[in-house]
């Protein structure tokens, strides 16, 4: 395993020795549209699964949604797995100068090695999933022990999507190698995607934390300042888009809410007591997060202030405060207002703002689905202190993806 590791990152000046063969062959290998597709079909899977158990609630390990996030599981494993058996019995293979070797015996893209993994862990979570369910009954949260093994399959698939991109991207743009354009355009549109679907997943397991409910309590900004951060201003350094966090944060609240949009049209009943809040169509899942415009505003300061040189000693501690900093208090601004106005106004209780939402089995006449409830708000002295600390743990958060991203920067294998 330690080979695994410590074999991916090489110099962008090696890279330029590669064959002239390889270097001729610039496009897309089919599968790393395989890896992003089922990365799509795992999102959408995902959330399908969520909006089920919202509004059906029988489960079952072979329901439509796991259909989907089972695909896209076998779809990964099979493309990479087939990439790395390739590399591994041919050694005329074009990939093979640039391979990973992996318990001294296979050969083949860091990224595809990820994928298989995280395949593999993600349909030996599905028979512990439905035994779960057979022996304790629904899930009442999302991080049970089986949904746990299955995010981890997930993210480590999903990572593996996005190291396969990036080690594309970097190859393509370092130094001697020149790549199509167009095929270029695209494999970064393909990285901000992936991307975008991963954050999808980090979201919706911490989406528990995030409710609309919560949005004037100093826990909700301090789970955003953690969880955010680190994985935007990675994919903002490694990403070479002109504005690649807010491409990122874009992608990912369009892959969350255009399902919900979709789905609260189509016919769902509950099939389980009991029955509080008697539907008759899909419940859909959260609006997102405004994540867009604080990530406008560390795009901004990325320009400004990433350049070599540009902050001194400590450069990238100042970067994090920075970034991270601009990050927690714009998204303050926006979304406390934002989020008072999707659990309390009738305006929002609609189609597109998602605010009526009620699960099956919760009470519609509970005074507080539309109102804040005030034994939950917080005195404002600790509500500003709190928030002080969130801006510590989102410095802390920018820092280790400033770190992350430097990492990504320099994969090509």
């Amino acid at each position: 395993m330690q080979s695994a590791i410590s074999s991916p990152i090489v110099s962008v000046r090696e890279s330029v020795a590669r064959p002239a063969v390889e270097q001729a062959e610039l496009t897309i290998p089919l599968y790393i549209y395989a890896v992003v597709f089922a990365s799509l079909c795992i999102v959408v899977g995902l959330l399908w699964d969520i909006m089920w158990h919202m509004s059906i609630g029988r489960d079952g390990l072979l329901a439509p949604p796991h259909l989907v996030i089972y695909v896209g599981a076998v779809v990964a494993g099979l493309f990479s797995a087939y990439q790395i058996l390739s590399m591994t019995f041919s050694k005329s293979h074009p990939g093979r100068a640039t391979a990973v070797p992996f318990w001294g015996v296979f050969y083949g893209p860091l990224g595809a090695m990820f994928c298989v993994w995280g395949a593999l862990t993600m349909l030996t979570s599905a028979p512990f999933d439905d035994w779960w369910h057979n022996t304790y009954g629904l899930d009442v949260q999302i991080l049970t022990p089986p949904h746990t093994v299955l995010a981890i399959g997930i993210m480590t698939l999903q990572f593996g999507a996005m190291v396969s991109l990036l080690a594309l991207q970097n190859r393509w743009s370092s130094e001697g190698v020149t790549a199509n354009p167009v095929q270029l355009t695209r494999l970064k549109w393909l990285f901000g995607l992936a991307s975008g679907l991963l954050l999808t997943i980090v979201y919706t397991l911490a989406s528990e934390s995030l409710g609309r409910l919560s949005s004037h309590r100093s826990s909700y900004y301090s789970t955003a300042a953690i969880i955010f951060p680190f994985f935007l201003i990675a994919v903002g350094r490694s990403l070479k888009l002109r504005w690649p966090v807010t491409t990122v944060a874009a992608l990912h609240m369009l892959v969350l809410v255009v399902p919900s949009w979709v789905i609260q049209f189509f016919p769902a009943t509950p099939r389980l007591g009991p029955v509080l809040n008697p539907i008759t169509t899909y419940q859909p899942f959260m609006f997102p997060l405004l994540l867009v415009v604080p990530a406008l505003a560390v795009d901004m300061l990325m320009h400004r202030f990433n350049a070599s040189g540009a902050l001194g000693r400590f450069a990238d501690w100042k970067r994090a405060l920075l970034y991270g900093g601009a990050f927690l208090l714009v998204f303050l601004a926006t979304q406390y207002p934002f989020g008072g106005f999707l659990a309390t106004s009738p305006h929002a209780q609609n189609g597109f703002f998602l605010s009526y939402m009620w699960p099956y089995d919760n009470d519609p006449n509970w005074p507080y689905r539309y109102t804040f409830n005030p034994s939950r708000i917080q005195p404002m002295g600790v509500f500003w202190t709190n928030i002080a600390w969130a801006i510590l743990y989102a410095t802390l958060s920018a820092r280790v993806g400033l770190v992350w991203g430097s990492w990504m920067k320099r994969v090509v294998r």
